[in-house]
């Protein structure tokens, strides 16, 4: 960029500090409270903070004709632009001053975040010396101003100024400051709350928009462009009264200044008890209410566990209904299939066997046949391991000793397999035998179960089917009447050549279908062809 551009004022330019600064800057606002106008004392508090640093001397000028004010610091050797800027507003900070836009800015200025998937830039001050800047006496009174005398100024300050790069690796110690990385949805959500907060009050009716603003802002980003903890209760409250007091135009334009305490926390209540939430956290302020959730999930049974509890159920309650009515049968295969009829599948009453069998409701005969059971163990018969339900307690089954098959398994009763008796009285050959046939007749309910349901969704897809077809037949009757209606000799020939095809459906007289003027159905072979598209 050429001196030409800038000194023809057409445009105004600013600059952005890179990795390296050979000066900093402070910006003052007009409506700042540390503004001469307002506190006589506070430019000299400010070069007094940093005078530990090294910066002792300074130029002052003003921003522009707003009235505003830039004091710069240089130095000869150039510093790192992060490290300068932390320090900088660490000491300023440290002094009580308070950072914020439109009150007191430092260039290069803390990055305190990082957006995500866009470079990190400071932020650009205006040059010196373009419309409505002038630089200032030491009684803030403008003096003549060119790029010669600033340039000897700036000699001259720089010169005195001598950085102490070990103080200041020793605040960068101290400051500890933690640094964010948000997305561009979150630093455009700041840079909306900055561009309707800094501007403060133009008028009177926006105490409420601004106060509002104000809480969002110190509420949801306080930790991130502070580097503090998050703000809430009365803290929030006292941050939100102080940014507010510190607002250009609060003095002239707010007219709640007398409740002011009282506005801020009515609004710290509102947005404390809203959807918004710190920003960081990971689970928002719900955080102890999802975890809450969470183990309840954890807890809760799953999907078939519920389904197996609902199944238990409905056996329970048809048990229930069959002991009512004194129509529970004794013998375990006429149980089963007087279950089946309460649409309970046979595997289902096969897993939940607890619930129905004999062996398992008759808890004393239970008992009693484990007494015989140790008697026979103690005497040292052979299958005392064996048990006597019809369906095992676990999910196998053993191969029966004495079955007609001459497959022999020796040895295998005692591994934990049931076999499969009605009752122990009738013996083992008879027990077996039921319980195979008990088993064969199980499967064979639930594949007569499957066919019907087969057949019965066959039998509705062909109900659907022929439903399609009537009502399609249906449309097309009533269009090919209202081609014989409409008077049109193509619509009527075509009508009443479908009707000869298909006597006795579009109730045709025999006399029309002979007095249809031939040459109308040779009109054009495309009609006339159409009639397969029609059939």
């Amino acid at each position: 960029m050429s001196d030409r551009l800038i000194r023809q004022g057409s445009y105004l330019y600013g600059i952005r500090f890179g990795a390296e600064a050979s000066y900093c800057l402070l910006d003052i606002d007009a409506g700042s409270a540390y503004h001469p106008n307002r506190d006589p004392f506070a430019i000299s508090r400010i070069v007094a903070a940093l005078e530990p640093l090294g910066l002792v001397s300074h130029l002052l000028c003003t921003s522009s004709y707003s009235g505003g004010l830039h004091l710069y610091f240089p130095f000869p050797n150039a510093q790192s632009s992060w490290q300068l800027a932390i320090a900088v507003t660490t000491l300023l900070e440290n002094a009580g001053f308070k950072l914020t836009p439109g009150q007191l800015e430092a260039f290069p200025n803390p990055r305190p975040y990082i957006v995500e998937g866009a470079p990190s830039l400071f932020n650009a001050h205006r040059l010196p010396l373009q419309a409505g800047s002038y630089l200032l006496n030491h009684e803030f009174q403008p003096i003549w101003s060119t790029q010669q005398v600033f340039v000897q100024q700036w000699q001259f300050a720089q010169n005195r100024n001598d950085l102490d790069t070990k103080l200041l690796k020793q605040i960068l110690k101290q400051a500890k400051r933690k640094f964010f990385r948000i997305s561009g949805k979150a630093d455009k959500f700041v840079n909306d709350l900055d561009a309707e907060i800094e501007l403060g009050w133009t008028g009177s009716g926006q105490t409420n928009r601004l106060l509002g603003r104000i809480t969002m802002r110190s509420y949801i980003f306080h930790h991130v462009l502070s580097s503090g903890k998050p703000l809430q209760g009365a803290t929030l409250i006292e941050d939100i009264v102080e940014t507010a007091r510190l607002l250009p135009g609060y003095q002239e334009w707010c007219q709640h200044q007398h409740e002011i305490e009282h506005r801020a926390e009515e609004w710290a209540k509102c947005i404390e008890s809203s959807h918004y939430f710190h920003y960081g956290d990971p689970n928002g302020k719900f955080k102890a209410e999802s975890e809450e959730l969470e183990q309840a999930i954890e807890k809760a049974p799953t999907w078939n566990q519920q389904r197996s509890q609902l199944t238990r159920e409905r056996i329970r309650s048809a048990i229930a209904h069959l002991l009512e009515t004194e129509a529970l049968p004794s013998n375990a295969t006429a149980r089963f299939k007087a279950l089946l009829e309460y649409k309970i599948g046979g595997g289902s009453l096969y897993r939940h066997r607890d619930l129905w069998h004999p062996n398992y409701l008759t808890e004393n005969a239970e008992n009693a046949v484990k007494t015989d059971k140790q008697s026979d163990c103690a005497l040292g018969a052979s299958d005392c391991h064996s048990l006597t339900s019809l369906l095992p307690n676990a999910d196998g089954n053993n191969i029966p000793r004495n079955g007609s098959s001459d497959f022999t398994a020796q040895g295998l009763g005692e591994s934990g397999g049931n076999s499969l008796s009605e009752a122990e009285s009738n013996g083992s050959d008879s027990a077996s035998l039921q319980g195979v046939q008990f088993v064969q007749k199980m499967l064979e309910d639930i594949q007569a179960q499957r066919e019907a349901q087969r057949e019965a969704s066959e039998i509705a897809w062909q109900h659907q089917q022929q439903i399609k077809r009537q009502a399609s037949n249906a449309k097309l009757i009533d269009r090919l009447r209202r081609f014989l209606a409409s008077g049109d000799p193509i619509l009527v020939s075509e009508a009443l050549a479908w009707a000869e095809i298909n006597p006795g459906v579009l109730d045709v007289s025999s006399h029309s279908l002979r007095d249809t003027p031939q040459d109308s159905t040779q009109l054009d072979d495309g009609n006339r062809g159409s009639e397969d598209d029609v059939r």
